[in-house]
C-alpha cells in the first residue's frame, strides 16, 4: 500500500496533517524527525512531508533536516518550518521576523500547476511563523504571494520538491485539502487504496498471519476501540479469541450489564466470560485520596484480576489491545530515544512475568478511522459512538475518597446527564461529555429548610482526538434541565456547575 511519511519536527499540527492525508484515502505515519530506527527507501513511500514546528530557523535548538530525506529521492512538501528547513538547507536564506505574522491571509497564485492544478486566483490561507524567507535557493521559484510573503509557496525546477509558508491542513485554510490532495496524487502518483474495507481485509490476514494457530485473550471494556479490535480478531481466528470483562465496579450506570450482554450477541456467549470484581477494586481504593496513587492502584489491581482469569483459559500466547495511533504518538520523543516522554497505558507494555505477546490491529488508526471499520463491521451504533471513558472509570470523575455512596450520587447524575444531552442536536459532536462529583458542600433551601449537600460539575468537551479539546457550547434550556433534574432527583446533590475551561490549560478529566 502507498505510504506517506510525515516528519514531525514539534508542530501543533502534525496530527492534523495525518488525518488530512487519511481522508484522502492514503496511507500515511508520523515518523521523528531525527529518523532513528527508521528507513526512507521503502518503495511504499511515495513522498515525504515535513511540519512545522515551534521552533525558529537559528534557534540554538532547531530541529535539522536528515540528509536521508533528499537522497531518497522522493517528493518532499515542507510546511510553514519544513519550507524554511528546505531553503536553508538548499543555500537560501532564511531570516527572523520582527513580530509573528498568525491569522488569515490572502494567497495570490502565480503558477497552477502542480499542488496549485486547478486553483489559480486568490486562496485564503493560515499563517502562522516566526520567520521568513529572504533568498530562495539556486533553481527553485516563487509560486504565490501574500501580501506580506513573497515566498508564501515554493518549488524547484524538477517538481519533486514543494514548499508553502502557510498550513494547508488546518480549516482556515478552506482549499487546504485540495493543495494536499495535489501533492498526494499528481506529485506523488498516490492511490486512494487507505478504506474500511481495505484496512479491515489487510488487518484480518495480519493477524493471521502473526497469531496463526495459538490463542488469543483480549481485554474488553466495551468502547468502540477494544470493541472493534475484539470483532476484527474474531474474523481472523474465530474461536482462537476469548475475551475477558472485568467489572472493577467503577462503571456508569447499567453499563456492565449493557457491555456483557451486547459482547455476548455479537461474538457469542462461549467468548466472552464475565467477572465481577467490584469488591475487591473497592477494597484496594478505600481511603485513597492522591488521583496518581487511585490510578496505580486500579491498575495493578485490574492486572491481578485479568491474570487470573487468563490463566483460566490454559495456554494463551497473545493479549489482544485497542491501541490507537495517537497513544503511539503520545509515546514516541520527537528529540530522540533518550527523551523521556508520557507512556501511554496501552503502550507502555505488561508486568514481565505475564509473558504474553501484544497484538494491536488498530494501532494505526486514529478514532474517526476506527469508528468507520466498526461501523463497516457491523458493531452497533451505540458502541460505535459511545464517548471514550478512562480506563480507572468514575475513580477519577469522583475528587479525593471513593465511596459506594459517592458512587452512586455520581451514577445518578452521570445518567442524567446523558439522558438529556442525547436529545439535544449537540450530542454526537461532543468528544466526551460526564459529570464529576466534587467532596464539598454547599448550603442550598428546599422548600423552607436548609440543605448542605455535594456541589456536582457538569464537563462537556469537543475534540477531534482528545489530545487538545474546547468546552462544548450547551444550549441553556440543555443546561437548564440537566441542574433541575439532577438537584431534584439525585439524593446528594444541592448545587450544579458547568466546567467551561479548554484543554490545554486543564486536562479534560478532573483527576
Amino acid at each position: 500500500m502507498d505510504k506517506i511519511v510525515i516528519l514531525d519536527f514539534g508542530s501543533q499540527y502534525t496530527q492534523l496533517i495525518a488525518r488530512r492525508v487519511r481522508e484522502c484515502q492514503v496511507y500515511c505515519e508520523i515518523w521523528p524527525y531525527h529518523l532513528e530506527g527508521y528507513d526512507l527507501n521503502s518503495p511504499e513511500i511515495k513522498g515525504i512531508i515535513l511540519s512545522g514546528s515551534r521552533y525558529s530557523i537559528g534557534d540554538a535548538n532547531a530541529p535539522s533536516l536528515p540528509p536521508q530525506v533528499l537522497e531518497s529521492g522522493k517528493p518532499v512538501l515542507g510546511i510553514c518550518y519544513g519550507m524554511q528547513l528546505l531553503v536553508s538547507t538548499q543555500g537560501g536564506k532564511v531570516v527572523h521576523t520582527k513580530g509573528q505574522e498568525y491569522g488569515k491571509a490572502l494567497l495570490q497564485v502565480v503558477e497552477n500547476r502542480g499542488i496549485f492544478e486547478n486553483l489559480a486566483g486568490d486562496i485564503v490561507c493560515w499563517m502562522s511563523q516566526g520567520g521568513s524567507v529572504k533568498e530562495l535557493p539556486p533553481g527553485f521559484r516563487s509560486i504565490a504571494r501574500t501580501e506580506n510573503c513573497e515566498y508564501a509557496a515554493i518549488r524547484d525546477e524538477t517538481g519533486k520538491i514543494w514548499g508553502v509558508q502557510f498550513h494547508p491542513e488546518v480549516s482556515h485554510t478552506p482549499l487546504g485539502r485540495e493543495i494536499l490532495s495535489n501533492f498526494l496524487f499528481r506529485i506523488c502518483a498516490c492511490r486512494p487504496e487507505w478504506t474500511p474495507e481495505s484496512i479491515i481485509k489487510q488487518q484480518i490476514q495480519w493477524i493471521r498471519n502473526e497469531v496463526k494457530n495459538e490463542k488469543v485473550v483480549c481485554a474488553l471494556s466495551g468502547g468502540v476501540d477494544s470493541v472493534t479490535a475484539a470483532v476484527l480478531t474474531y474474523r481472523a481466528i474465530g474461536e482462537q479469541l476469548t475475551c475477558i470483562f472485568v467489572d472493577n465496579g467503577l462503571l456508569r450506570k447499567g453499563e456492565a450489564e449493557q457491555v456483557f450482554s451486547k459482547m455476548k450477541e455479537i461474538l457469542g456467549k462461549e467468548r466472552v466470560i464475565y467477572k465481577d470484581a467490584a469488591e475487591q477494586f473497592l477494597s484496594a481504593i478505600q481511603g485513597v485520596v492522591d488521583p496518581e496513587e487511585k490510578r496505580k492502584i486500579i491498575g495493578r489491581t485490574f492486572v491481578e484480576v485479568f491474570e487470573e482469569e487468563a490463566k483460566k483459559l490454559g495456554d494463551v500466547s497473545y493479549l489482544l489491545q485497542g491501541t490507537t495511533y495517537p497513544d503511539v504518538i503520545e509515546s514516541i520523543s520527537i528529540y530522540g530515544p533518550s527523551v523521556r516522554v508520557k507512556t501511554h497505558h496501552n503502550v507502555g507494555g505488561l508486568p514481565e512475568h505475564m509473558q504474553l505477546k501484544v497484538i494491536e490491529p488498530l494501532r494505526f488508526l486514529f478514532k474517526d478511522e476506527v469508528r468507520k471499520l466498526a461501523v463497516e463491521l457491523g458493531i452497533p451504533e451505540e458502541i460505535v459512538w459511545r464517548q471514550p471513558f478512562p480506563g480507572p472509570g468514575l475513580a477519577v470523575r469522583i475528587i479525593g475518597e471513593v465511596t459506594e455512596d459517592r458512587l452512586q450520587i455520581l451514577r445518578d447524575m452521570d445518567f442524567i446527564i446523558d439522558q438529556e444531552l442525547r436529545k439535544s442536536p449537540i450530542y454526537k459532536k461532543l468528544w466526551q461529555s460526564f459529570g464529576v462529583l466534587v467532596p464539598v458542600r454547599s448550603v442550598g433551601v428546599v422548600g423552607d429548610e436548609r440543605t448542605y449537600k455535594y456541589v456536582g460539575v457538569l464537563r462537556a468537551v469537543m475534540s477531534e482526538d482528545g489530545m487538545t479539546a474546547d468546552w462544548a457550547r450547551i444550549s441553556y434550556d440543555t443546561m437548564d434541565a440537566i441542574a433541575r433534574r439532577v438537584v431534584n432527583e439525585v439524593a446528594g446533590i444541592g448545587r450544579m456547575v458547568y466546567d467551561i475551561t479548554s484543554k490545554p490549560p486543564a486536562t479534560i478529566e478532573w483527576e
